[in-house]
C-alpha cells in the first residue's frame, strides 16, 4: 500500500503493518515519518529496536538473523534498516522478499532510504513490500502544496495564518522545510497563538532588526529618496533576506497599480483597499498616492520586480540589491513629482 506522509499519520492510529519503506530526499518529512513509525511501534509493544546500515553490497544475512532470532529483552522488536544509496542489490532484494513472504507477528521492519528511482520501485522486492506493508514517499512541496504544508504546521502551533502570511513565509524559506520548522518554532516563542497576518509575521521574525521592511515602502511612497537609500543599505547590512525585500516592494506596487486602475476605470477602490488590508487611517493617503503615480510607471516597476526575482534565483547576473535600489528610487522619484 502506498501512502503520502499525511495519510501515514492516520494509518498509524490502527495496528501497524509488518513492514514500512520510507524514502525521499526531503529530510524533515522523512525523519518525522520515521519517528511516527517508531512511536507507533512502541505503542504496540515493539519495545526493542535493532538498527542495521545497509547498501547494495552489504551482508543482508543480518536482516534474516535479526528477523528470526529471539529477543532476550522484549517480546516484540523493531528492526530498522537504514539504506545508503538507491539500491539493495541481489542479496538485499532476496532478503526483503523473504521477510515479506514469511512475516512475523513479533517483528516490525522499517526501511529508511534516500530517493529511489522508478526502476527500483518496479522491482520484485518493492512489489512484495508494497503487497505486505506500506510505502511512503516524501517529496519537496512546491507552490500551493508548500503553502498548505505551512498552513498545517502553523495551525498545529496554534496560529491562524492569512494567505499573505503563508505566501510570505513560503518566500522566506524557499522550499527548505527544516528552515520553515525553525521559523515556526521561533514564532511560537515570540507571539501568542491566534490570527497571524503578514505584517505580524514580519514583525516577529525580524523584531530585532534596526530597519523595518515597511520603512522602505513608506519612504518610497512619501518621495523620500534619501531615506529609501538609508533603509535599503541598512537592510542589506543586517542580512535581510532578499525575497522578503522583493515581497514588500512588489506588494506595494501591486496595491498601487490595482488602485490606479480602479480609479482610472471607475472601479471599486474599496474592494482593492480591503483586499490589501489597508487600515482605515491610511486609506485617504493611499488613494492620494495612487492618484499621483502614473499607471505606466507602476507597471514598469512591477516588471523590474520580475528582474529582481530572476537575480535572487541566480538566473541573471544582476545584483538583486542593485535592482531593489532602482525600483525603490524610481518609485520615490515618481511619488515626489506632481502628476501632470
Amino acid at each position: 500500500m502506498r501512502l503520502d506522509p499525511t495519510q501515514l499519520t492516520t494509518a498509524l492510529n490502527g495496528p501497524p503493518a509488518p513492514v514500512y519503506l520510507l524514502f525521499g530526499d526531503e529530510p524533515l518529512q522523512l525523519g518525522e515519518a520515521a519517528d511516527a513509525v517508531r512511536a507507533a511501534a512502541r505503542t504496540h509493544g515493539f519495545s526493542e529496536r535493532t538498527c542495521l546500515e545497509a547498501d547494495a553490497n552489504a551482508d543482508w544475512s543480518a536482516l534474516d538473523h535479526a528477523a528470526a532470532s529471539l529477543s532476550l529483552f522484549a517480546e516484540r522488536r523493531l528492526v530498522e534498516v537504514r539504506l545508503a544509496g538507491e539500491g539493495v542489490g541481489n542479496e538485499g532484494a532476496k532478503a526483503i522478499r523473504r521477510y515479506c513472504d514469511r512475516g512475523a507477528d513479533d517483528v516490525l521492519l522499517l526501511i529508511v532510504a534516500p530517493r529511489l528511482d522508478w526502476k527500483t520501485l518496479s522491482s520484485k522486492w518493492a512489489q512484495a513490500l508494497d503487497a505486505a506493508g506500506v510505502i511512503v514517499q516524501v517529496r519537496q512541496p512546491q507552490g500551493r502544496r508548500l503553502q498548505e504544508w505551512l498552513r498545517g504546521r502553523l495551525t498545529r502551533a496554534g496560529f491562524q495564518p492569512s494567505d499573505e502570511a503563508l505566501a510570505l513565509l513560503a518566500e522566506r524559506v524557499e522550499g527548505n522545510l527544516l528552515a520553515a520548522a525553525q521559523e515556526i518554532e521561533k514564532l511560537g516563542l515570540l507571539r501568542a497563538p491566534g490570527p497571524l497576518s503578514a505584517e505580524a509575521l514580519l514583525a516577529s521574525v525580524y523584531d530585532s532588526a534596526r530597519y523595518d521592511l515597511f520603512d522602505l515602502t513608506n519612504a518610497a511612497v512619501a518621495g523620500d529618496r534619501a531615506r529609501v537609500h538609508r533603509v535599503l543599505h541598512g537592510l542589506q547590512a543586517e542580512d535581510m533576506a532578499p525575497p522578503l525585500v522583493l515581497w514588500v516592494l512588489a506588494r506595494e506596487l501591486r496595491k498601487l497599480a490595482a488602485l490606479g486602475y480602479a480609479l482610472a476605470n471607475r472601479g471599486d477602490t474599496g474592494a482593492v483597499l480591503r483586499e490589501y488590508k489597508v487600515p482605515d487611517s491610511r486609506r485617504s493617503a493611499t488613494l492620494a498616492t495612487a492618484r499621483r503615480l502614473p499607471l505606466t510607471t507602476l507597471w514598469e516597476l512591477l516588471a523590474r520586480c520580475a528582474d529582481a526575482d530572476l537575480a535572487i534565483k541566480g538566473r541573471s547576473s544582476a545584483d538583486p540589491w542593485a535592482v531593489f535600489v532602482e525600483i525603490a528610487d524610481a518609485l520615490a522619484d515618481a511619488a515626489s513629482r506632481p502628476r501632470s
